[in-house]
């Protein structure tokens, strides 16, 4: 979904689902492309998203880079698989700016605290959801179990 089409069709049922009054739920998970036109969209999905007024709920279930990631993560409440990451400037992106090299990577990554762990200590994220020993893809039944009890938390 990341082209601007995505967005677009994203928008279009997130204005749906305000309009009918249902909770919005969007999932967040390696959103890192450039395409003509898509910073357009990602703007307008945010100026919506912080205009609606239904509850909203983004759960981070991978590498949520860029501006695609806000684009649809932008929410009442965040959520972060234990092992996920969220930003707006990957690592690589920082060091090729800031340092004209790859080889800090690491140190920018520490830099930028992009973990869950992070987002939640500086209130970021309203909460880290657990993963199975070996990540999300070890125990997929168990992690959609564990996403679902934080969402239903949060809809209470």
């Amino acid at each position: 979904m990341s082209t601007p089409h995505g967005y677009r069709k994203a928008l279009r049922m997130m204005k749906y689902a305000d309009h009918h009054g249902f909770p919005i739920i969007t999932f967040t998970a390696d959103l890192k492309s450039e395409e003509l036109g898509q910073g357009e969209a990602i703007a307008q999905n945010l100026i919506t998203m912080f205009g609606l007024k239904v509850p909203t709920i983004s759960v981070v279930t991978g590498e949520g880079g860029s501006g695609g990631a806000l684009a649809i993560g932008c929410a009442n409440k965040l959520f972060m698989l234990e092992n996920s990451a969220f930003y707006v400037a990957s690592p690589e992106a920082c060091t090729a700016i800031l340092w004209k090299s790859a080889q800090a990577a690491p140190k920018a990554a520490e830099k930028l605290r992009i973990t869950a762990q992070e987002h939640y200590r500086f209130k970021i994220a309203d909460g880290v959801i657990p993963e199975p020993l070996g990540g999300a893809h070890a125990d997929p039944v168990w992690t959609s179990q564990q996403i679902k009890f934080a969402i239903t938390q949060a809809m209470e």
